[in-house]
């Protein structure tokens, strides 16, 4: 169930740091470890149809080892605070946002006296809004003399709208909470599967890294001891400026099916890259 696009362009509620892209098959990855800090363009391998949205957001990553043992049950229904947004937020992912419309900072006023939690949902003029989102939990704010809000916000669990309980003055959903399934087949070998997809990873920095004329440093640990479900999501959280791959990622109940997803984009990524960083060999000057 698609929610309705009820709401003006939500980017007309916050403001971040716009990175447009050159091309909307390029994504900015950001990985927040220091053994690997860089920003490089990587080729998408868009399953789905091109997407027009290259705005690239301030975010980065602080994932936890596991998710914490507090987390709601899925069968739990509650009522959220939405807040449509052009981007995806992953479980663990950082998000900086600036919060000045009158109907969100009505919204930051209740959130700032009750749990600091409201729902982190996709939505452009082409899809709508989506059905799935995760909860960003303000964990820092800074409110102005003008009333407007600066937040720090991570995201937590994620969930599935029912049903909107109102419109007004912003958007408030009747929801229930998703949690990764165990694989269809049970035999997949998820923690493999993280590992593969490090590997790709890895691969892909080095590559990006020579091709942009920066030394070819080695990334290591880029799992930093995540288990595989919070892994794909850090992984998911780095394909910045493909927002219709990452809620496709988001949707996913399924670890492995996830990572699997991941690994052939990141594959196609180093098959594309591979073939630049050969040209640039045989033309050094182009």
């Amino acid at each position: 169930m698609a929610l309705p696009q009820i709401l003006p362009s939500p980017s007309s509620s916050f403001t971040y740091k716009p990175h447009l892209n050159p091309s909307n098959f390029f994504l900015i990855p950001q990985f927040n470890n220091p053994q690997c800090q860089f920003s490089s363009k990587l080729l998408l391998q868009h399953r789905r149809r091109r997407n027009s949205n290259g705005i690239r957001c301030s975010a980065s990553s602080s994932f936890p080892e596991k998710h914490h043992t507090g987390s709601p049950k899925s069968d739990d229904v509650v009522e959220l605070p939405l807040f449509p947004l052009p981007l995806v937020l992953f479980p663990g992912a950082i998000l900086p946002l600036q919060i000045f419309e009158f109907r969100y900072r009505i919204m930051m006023h209740t959130l700032l006296q009750t749990d600091l939690r409201f729902g982190v949902i996709y939505s452009d003029s082409a899809t709508g809004t989506a059905d799935v989102g995760c909860v960003g939990e303000v964990v820092k704010h800074e409110r102005l003399v003008d009333d407007r809000f600066f937040l720090i916000c991570k995201g937590q669990e994620r969930f599935r709208v029912n049903k909107l309980v109102r419109s007004k003055p912003y958007l408030v959903a009747e929801v229930t909470w998703l949690e990764d399934r165990p694989s269809a087949n049970g035999e997949d070998d998820v923690d493999g599967l993280a590992n593969e997809v490090e590997s790709y990873m890895k691969d892909v920095i080095r590559l990006s890294n020579r091709l942009n004329g920066k030394p070819e440093k080695e990334a290591t640990d880029l799992r930093r001891n995540l288990f595989p479900t919070p892994f794909s999501f850090f992984v998911g959280s780095t394909f910045e400026g493909a927002p219709r791959e990452q809620q496709a990622l988001l949707e996913l109940e399924d670890t492995a099916m996830r990572l699997k997803r991941e690994k052939e984009t990141l594959r196609n990524t180093l098959n594309y890259l591979s073939a630049a960083s050969a040209v640039k060999d045989v033309f050094p000057s182009s």
